[in-house]
């Protein structure tokens, strides 16, 4: 009779000890619709203060939203694949939401369907996307501020002459859209403009310097240059400073300290400056309430400006410049 009580005593304990782990694994899954919020956010780069402007955007609404992000870009602007990977291994995450600025507009496609298909939400930022997958895209209304710098190009110019355009890309959605923001401007309304030539410099300033200066050289009678990014913008004014060619007006795009030291010293004669504070703090936002399922519209425009010596000290302005 012992003997059958002790083997009774010991299937308990089995099944107590059973059930424990059981009860254990149940929690550990259940524990995932009370985990962390996590949200990564895929840049373009790492390589320009615009891009650490849009992280501290981010950051500032991760903090209030309660919400964890990461916040990564490949070193350069040209690696599509290392973004391509990034946004894979962000994928095999399972995060609540992706905010994504694609370097190429199409070669994250495949990779966006994935996400659409496991129903986590992309915001796209900064770059738009060929696709109708995300849910929205939080930027700069590019080709409407690229237009504004061909219409100040062609005042600070007189109306005539030579410009020509360094471009950062011509795959990603601000590289497409600020090359024919300026392009269409210039044609459609000033017909004694000619665009000599456009390049494409990857946002790296010392490739975008050869390139404007090699487009000097092909055109002594040159009047104006375009960069349309900050390491677009540096290289064309590293180039006219080395080649000593003060007269031809350089307009830029974003900001940053050596943008904001050149036109305060008349080296370059304005730019256009985002709120990538802004682009951020939506993207996050957004992400936030597209995974609640709240309604997102289907476009977030964060704005731009036309900054130079005499208005970048006024309040509106300071406040979306950075260095």
């Amino acid at each position: 009779m012992k003997k059958w009580v002790m083997v009774l005593a010991l299937v308990l304990v089995a099944i107590l000890v059973l059930s424990g782990c059981g009860s254990n694994n149940t929690s550990s899954n259940s524990g995932d619709s009370d985990a962390e919020i996590y949200i990564p956010v895929i840049s373009k780069g790492f390589q320009h203060q615009f891009w650490q402007a849009v992280k501290i955007g981010a950051e500032k609404a991760a903090a209030e939203l309660n919400v964890k992000i990461t916040f990564e870009g490949p070193e350069s602007e040209t690696q599509v694949d290392k973004q391509i990977e990034m946004l894979q291994v962000a994928l095999d995450k399972n995060p609540s939401a992706i905010g994504f600025a694609a370097l190429d507009s199409q070669a994250a496609t495949p990779l966006l369907k994935k996400a659409q298909e496991k129903n986590i939400p992309i915001i796209a930022f900064d770059s738009g996307v060929d696709s109708d997958i995300p849910v929205t895209t939080a930027s700069t209304d590019n080709i409407a501020a690229a237009g504004l710098a061909a219409d100040k190009m062609a005042e600070l110019i007189g109306g005539e002459g030579e410009v020509a355009l360094i471009v950062h890309d011509q795959t990603s959605r601000t590289g497409i859209d600020r090359r024919d923001g300026f392009k269409n401007r210039i044609e459609e309304k000033y017909p004694n403009i000619k665009i000599v030539d456009i390049q494409y410099g990857g946002g790296d300033h010392l490739k975008s310097t050869d390139l404007a200066k090699a487009i000097m050289q092909a055109h002594p009678k040159l009047k104006g240059f375009f960069g349309a990014n900050e390491g677009s913008a540096i290289g064309v004014l590293n180039a006219v400073t080395e080649l000593n060619k003060a007269t031809i007006v350089v307009i830029g795009y974003d900001s940053g300290k050596a943008q904001i030291d050149a036109i305060r010293s008349g080296k370059m004669a304005g730019a256009i400056t985002q709120n990538p504070i802004g682009i951020g703090y939506e993207t996050v936002k957004a992400a936030v309430d597209a995974m609640n399922g709240k309604e997102v519209p289907e476009s977030i425009d964060t704005g731009f400006y036309w900054y130079d010596k005499s208005n970048m000290d006024e309040e509106q302005i300071k406040a979306v410049l950075y260095e």
